[in-house]
């Protein structure tokens, strides 16, 4: 193996090497081929001579060697000549990279007023070339911006502060421009560059200061306690933590009125007040404020103190103040039973002013309720205005105005408690005293039947409570008193042979005065009601009361008699709701169902051959409902219809005058039978009109000929159809009732249903003027027999 080194970057088609073989005699014979990395593209070899060349530029930083194989063959057999050979190129390197910083720019920080060689940052450069080769990647370190503050190590890189005293607050940001160059920065070398951004950061090294020597703030005198009167500020040119300060008062006078805090946020001192402020006793107070660093740094000590004082001129400014009573509230007291117009006490109060203003005095009523003391308005007395009873109300509490005279608007308040002492004006009573005392049968001589107490409704003072049997009456040989000294007394038997239902008396009574320790004294005579009766020992506790076994049931559920009576009487209300509910049920299920079977379900028609009772039928229904609307017309004239000719209806011939005379008809009735299968409208007519009928009459008539029967036969289908079909019906038929006459007259109804109600009465003074049409008609009538007979067809 072979190698040979060659130079990086050297031009195209240069000769690097030359192979030749022994057995190449220099005639042509012998063939050169070249293989392995690079080779025909990057390595180019003369087939005849055995010269390699470049056929591009080498770079080192991308590959630094390549292995390549020469092989000798014959070219007219193609056989080697020699074994195969291995020879390898490597690249040498040369200076053609320069140094960088791949992460520039950089950002660094150092603290101001840093001492001298305090190291800030270290930059690194890197270069491509062989740092094993010459001195292509030896780097060297300067600083070409940013002295005199800073310098740079020219090995390591390390930048240092070269300066002192370095002051944020004069300034606080350098950029150092940083160079890199190789060939130990020698000339020729190549080089690179990098900014380094540095930052001062703080540290506490400035005191807080007032921008003012002294100032001055007003307050008026009723500025309200704790509230803020006024700020105050200190500039600390420091930021941060290294800025926050506190604010104090330094003279004690002024800080018992005065206080100060300290707002995070703005930096300033809040200035309130611990007490109120008098124009008239001291109008101007004198505040000396001191400002100090909260975190001070022992490194700077040197400084100075790191603090500053100033003075506060607080000018109190003069208010109409309302009047100061002497007191924030009054408690006053006064006697039950005192007669109206007592004195209870007093208040007062003065104008604060310099003018000393007269004050008046008020009760304050906004509720206008009834008041029950009243004041002096100038001299500030309370008094009663009715007598007073302290078992109804034993306090009373009020609020008193005192307002200025010279300026009412300035009004103060002040309340005012009164308590109603008491007396003894009540009389004791025993506890209990209406219920009867139960004496169990068992009762033994000697033995305490049960412990009566007093109330009263006097306080404690007058109720000092004393039981006895009183003396004017005589000795009860049944029971005795025993008065135990602590506001209560026993019942004693003194019976030696006990009580029984069956020999003695069911209720016997005991006599007694309960008196109470009152100036003076009061009692009141009471009489006890004492049961005999077979008792139940209550098991509840030792000392109960006992009870009758009459009612043993209802103390063990732990129930009153009351109580026990309104359980009961609920439930008989309860009892007679179901029974009522019951019986409603009953009568409502009896009754007979409007449809009985399905079979039932059909329709029924009820046809009635009634013609009416004409003008007289007034009473059995209402005909309005019946009537054709088109000949509802006032005072109308009606008509009816005759039928001429020979005629079907023979028989029962019926005759109707007109009510206003003009005209008679005769209409007859259908006697024989009629096959309703075959009735055909058009075949039958139903009415026959005949020519005698006035023209002033057939003119009145509003409705038309009734030549279409068929029309209303099919119009009557129609709503029954509908009828049928209609599902929010009832299940039942329904009768529905059409008030149309047809309109296939001209002369309109001949039925007496048309008539109005309001119709007035005839006029019979008329009836004169209609004879010669009377015997028109009765001749026409008179002649139609012998028609009908002569015509039968007709």
């Amino acid at each position: 193996m072979r190698v040979a080194q060659r130079e990086e970057g050297v031009s195209k088609h240069i000769r690097l090497h030359e192979l030749h073989s022994n057995s190449d005699k220099g005639d042509g014979s012998v063939r050169y081929i070249l293989s392995g990395e690079g080779a025909g593209s990057i390595f180019i070899i003369d087939e005849t001579s055995g010269d390699i060349h470049a056929a591009k530029s080498l770079d080192r930083e991308r590959k630094s060697q390549y292995v390549l194989h020469a092989r000798a063959i014959d070219w007219r057999t193609n056989r080697s000549l020699e074994a195969e050979s291995e020879f390898i190129i490597k690249v040498q390197d040369v200076n053609d990279n320069a140094p960088t910083f791949p992460d520039g720019p950089f950002s660094a920080t150092v603290p101001e007023m840093s001492d001298i060689g305090t190291s800030v940052f270290q930059v690194t450069a890197s270069d491509a070339d062989d740092p094993t080769y010459g001195n292509s990647a030896k780097i060297v370190y300067s600083i070409l911006e940013g002295q005199p503050y800073f310098s740079v190590d020219p090995k390591t890189g390390i930048i240092r502060t070269a300066m002192s005293n370095m002051d944020r607050e004069t300034r606080n940001h350098y950029a150092v421009l940083i160079q890199a160059k190789d060939m130990a920065g020698s000339v020729g070398g190549l080089s690179g560059s990098t900014t380094v951004n540095i930052t001062l950061t703080d540290v506490n090294d400035n005191p807080p200061k007032f921008s003012q020597k002294s100032y001055q703030l007003y307050v008026p005198e009723l500025a309200p306690v704790g509230k803020a009167v006024g700020r105050i500020r200190a500039n600390d040119e420091d930021e941060g933590q290294n800025a926050e300060m506190t604010y104090s008062i330094s003279n004690a006078d002024a800080a018992a009125i005065f206080s100060i805090t300290t707002d995070a946020e703005s930096r300033e001192g809040i200035i309130s007040l611990k007490q109120p402020l008098n124009y008239e006793k001291r109008k101007v107070h004198t505040l000396n404020i001191e400002a100090s660093n909260t975190h001070p740094d022992s490194r700077f000590s040197h400084l100075g103190p790191f603090k500053d004082s100033t003075s506060l001129r607080v000018i109190v400014g003069d208010v109409d103040e309302p009047p100061v009573f002497s007191m924030d509230y009054y408690i006053m007291d006064v006697y039950e039973n005192s007669p109206a117009s007592t004195q209870v006490g007093t208040v007062t109060a003065v104008d604060p002013d310099s003018t000393n203003s007269a004050v008046r005095y008020f009760i304050e009523n906004e509720e206008e309720r009834p008041l029950y003391f009243t004041i002096g308005v100038n001299s500030g007395i309370i008094r009663t205005t009715q007598v007073l009873d302290r078992e109804d109300t034993a306090w009373h509490n009020i609020t008193v105005m005192a307002a200025e005279v010279d300026n009412p608007r300035m009004v103060s308040h002040v309340p005012v408690t009164i308590q109603v002492l008491d007396v003894n004006d009540n009389i004791p009573a025993i506890s209990g005293g209406n219920e009867a005392v139960v004496v169990c049968e068992s009762t033994k001589n000697g033995q305490v039947i049960q412990t009566i107490r007093a109330a009263d409704l006097d306080n404690f003072a007058n109720g000092k409570f004393s039981f006895y049997v009183p003396a004017d009456h005589p000795a009860n040989p049944n029971f005795t008193l025993k008065d135990n000294g602590d506001n209560t007394a026993s019942i004693v038997s003194r019976r030696s042979e006990g009580f029984s239902q069956d020999r003695d008396q069911e209720f016997f009574s005991l006599v007694l005065v309960v008196a109470d320790g009152g100036e003076p004294p009061l009692s009141s005579t009471a009489t006890l009601s004492l049961r005999v009766c077979v008792c139940q020992r209550n098991t509840r506790g030792r000392n109960s009361n006992s009870v009758c076994q009459a009612q043993a049931f209802l103390s063990t559920a732990g129930l009153s008699t009351g109580a026990f009576v309104a359980i009961l009487l609920c439930i008989v209300i309860l009892l007679a709701i179901v029974m009522l509910f019951t019986q409603l049920r009953n009568k409502k299920a009896s009754k007979e169902p409007l449809i009985l079977s399905e079979e039932d379900i059909r329709e029924n028609v009820v046809t009635y051959d009634d013609e009416g009772g004409g003008e007289e039928d007034t009473e059995a229904f209402d005909i309005a409902a019946l009537r054709n609307p088109k000949a509802s017309e006032p005072r109308r004239k009606y008509h009816t219809y005759l039928g001429c000719g020979p005629s079907l209806y023979g028989e029962e011939d019926e005759a109707e005058d007109d009510e206003e005379g003009i005209v008679v008809v005769r209409r007859r009735r259908k006697a024989q039978e009629v096959d309703y299968g075959n009735y055909s409208p058009e075949s039958e007519p139903a009415w026959f009109v005949i020519d005698c009928i006035p023209r002033e009459v057939s003119q009145s008539a509003p409705s038309l000929l009734l030549d279409g029967h068929d029309i209303i036969h099919q119009i009557i289908q129609q709503k029954v159809a509908q009828a049928d079909s209609d599902a929010r019906g009832p299940p039942y038929d329904s009768l529905q009732t059409y008030a149309y006459e047809g309109r296939g007259s001209l002369a309109g109804s001949v039925s007496s249903l048309g008539l109005t109600a309001a119709a007035s009465e005839l006029n019979y003074a008329d009836l004169e003027d209609w004879e010669p049409k009377r015997q028109i008609l009765e001749r026409i009538v008179e002649q139609q027999p012998a028609t009908s007979q002569a015509s039968p067809d007709t």
